[in-house]
């Protein structure tokens, strides 16, 4: 069976990667698990690193705004799942950029599914930004989406697209609404919300960081490993499972940035922290402040996914799985 991640050199692409390869097998057409014989890495850059290595895994570069070059990668393909995305910040700083990738991009991966003729599952992660505005204290499965940047307007329709395809019977697709994933390896990027990692990682790793919300800043968090379980739970329960929205928020912690810094003290154990500079930036904060404070997805719950225990647990999950490969760019930085 061949599986396709786009955005499979990106973070999450890749642990799911090496989940998926770790396991050997995942949910088939039919329902019963199978064997995953291909692992297709669809990005801007090829994927590499530890665990990739594998004879199942074909890694390759190209646009995911070009329709042939879409097609060549989902040609053959039981599942795909559709993480490429140009980050939050960046889809607002370039509009342009922004609906070619998440918007373009999205629906060449649909129709690229649709002309299999085989029904394939697909895997699309939304975000938090679909939600905005006026809010209340914790969206649920209910809440109107109301976006209020254009990232979250292209997940939005992305989310509806999704419905649609699956709908006409094109695709068997689901949808995921991500919380902000904490603690994330790499660089700062372009995300608006990059800080909420950046904040734990960096100092970790002995390097200063600047964070440019205020202490008081809410984000509603999830660690890589529950994320990662979220998209093979998602992805293997049968398709009756959610009904027509065919989307699924996922809950997760509200933490302050204040306490993202102070759990670094607590984890810090002999290593020589670095310090968090505040240095306000109003169109981050705005961002920011637009998504939701809390989530309340009683559709997740019922159907068994797991929030973390505590932020102590992902700063704990980010030493134990990540922090040795972070400390190879951690001094570059």
């Amino acid at each position: 069976m061949k599986v396709v991640i786009t955005g499979g050199a990106g973070f999450l692409g890749k642990k799911l990667a090496r989940r998926i390869l770790q396991q050997g097998a995942i949910a088939g057409p039919t329902g019963a698990s199978e064997r995953v014989s291909e692992l297709l890495l669809f990005d801007v850059a090829k994927a590499a690193g530890p665990g990739l290595d594998d004879p199942r895994v074909k890694a390759l570069a190209g646009d995911i705004a070009n329709f042939a070059t879409v097609q060549s990668i989902v040609q053959g393909a039981a599942t795909v799942f559709h993480f490429a995305a140009v980050v939050s910040a960046g889809a607002e700083a370039d509009f342009d950029l922004g609906y070619r990738v998440n918007l373009d991009g999205t629906r060449n991966v649909l129709e690229a599914c649709r002309a299999l003729g085989t029904n394939p599952r697909l895997v699309f992660t939304s975000s938090l930004a679909a939600f905005g505005g006026d809010l209340p204290p914790a969206v649920t499965d209910d809440t109107p989406l109301t976006p209020q940047t254009s990232y979250g307007a292209q997940k939005s329709i992305g989310e509806f697209l999704v419905r649609d395809y699956t709908r006409k019977g094109f695709l068997r697709g689901t949808a995921v609404r991500l919380p902000t994933i904490c603690v994330r390896t790499g660089l700062p990027n372009k995300a608006a919300s990059t800080w909420a990692s950046s904040v734990v990682r960096e100092p970790l790793t002995g390097v200063d960081v600047v964070c440019p919300v205020t202490p008081e800043t809410i984000m509603v968090v999830l660690s890589p490993r529950k994320t990662v379980d979220a998209f093979v739970r998602l992805h293997d329960l049968p398709a009756d499972a959610f009904g027509p929205g065919r989307t699924l928020l996922l809950n997760g912690i509200n933490v302050t940035a204040k306490e993202l810094e102070a759990a670094v003290g607590r984890h810090a154990g002999n290593r020589k922290v670095g310090k968090v500079v505040w240095q306000h930036d109003p169109a981050i904060q705005r961002i920011c402040d637009g998504w939701p404070q809390g989530i309340d997805s009683k559709r997740s719950r019922t159907l068994g996914f797991e929030t973390d225990k505590d932020l102590d647990e992902i700063v704990r999950h980010f030493i134990a799985d990540d922090i040795d490969e972070q400390m190879k760019i951690a001094k570059p930085a």
